[in-house]
């Protein structure tokens, strides 16, 4: 298993080591803009089964992607409104995460706010990301908190120290109305809603 040690982003060598990983069909262990978590590209369904199952978490649920930009959205099959995606990318990058409509499904996705994490995700395509501990238990703060069995599992390992963020606000816009399914910061939650009701 390789590991990574970065400061606050890596290398343009580790960048181009860390994204050969993960189109390879690994699992990779990374510190976001908010909270450590396991990576997978989402292009292959063998690495993403492969998270669910190490966490322990049903295949139906779906997981957060992780998008350089919304010009990465058509090949997601993201179904969205124009204007509604042009004012969710005035507010991306950002920890929150949007719930949009994908032909009869929904898709989970979010631009981060890290540039090398976009600057990875733009190599490697879309990613999966989820919380690096078992489902119903706290998420990890640093790579030496990763449960045994996990760390096993991983076929990389990014280490950016101990990281205290909270998970990403999650927006549900798949309805008739906006609906947060977690928030954030009361100030970033006022943002999203002003930024959303604009009238053009």
């Amino acid at each position: 298993m390789k590991r990574w040690t970065i400061d606050d982003a890596p290398t343009s060598v580790q960048l181009h080591e860390i994204a050969q990983t993960l189109t390879r069909g690994a699992i990779v262990l990374m510190p976001t803009d908010t909270i450590y978590g396991l990576h997978a590209a989402f292009a292959n369904a063998e690495a993403v089964a492969r998270i669910a199952e190490m966490k322990g978490r049903d295949e139906r649920k779906p997981f957060i992607v992780l998008a350089s930009s919304i010009d990465q959205f058509p090949a997601l099959g993201i179904s969205a409104d124009p204007d509604l995606l042009q004012r969710l990318a005035s507010i991306w990058p950002a920890p929150l995460t949007a719930i949009l409509p994908r032909g009869g499904n929904t898709l989970a996705v979010r631009i981060p706010a890290l540039d090398w994490l976009r600057a990875l995700v733009e190599r490697t395509g879309p990613l999966v990301s989820t919380s690096a501990n078992r489902s119903g238990e706290p998420p990890v703060t640093s790579p030496n908190a990763l449960a045994s069995d996990l760390h096993d599992a991983v076929g990389g390992i990014v280490d950016g120290g101990v990281r205290t963020g909270e998970p990403s606000a999650i927006l549900d816009l798949t309805g008739s109305e906006p609906r947060f399914i977690r928030e954030s910061a009361a100030s970033f939650t006022q943002k999203v809603w002003k930024t959303l009701r604009k009238t053009p």
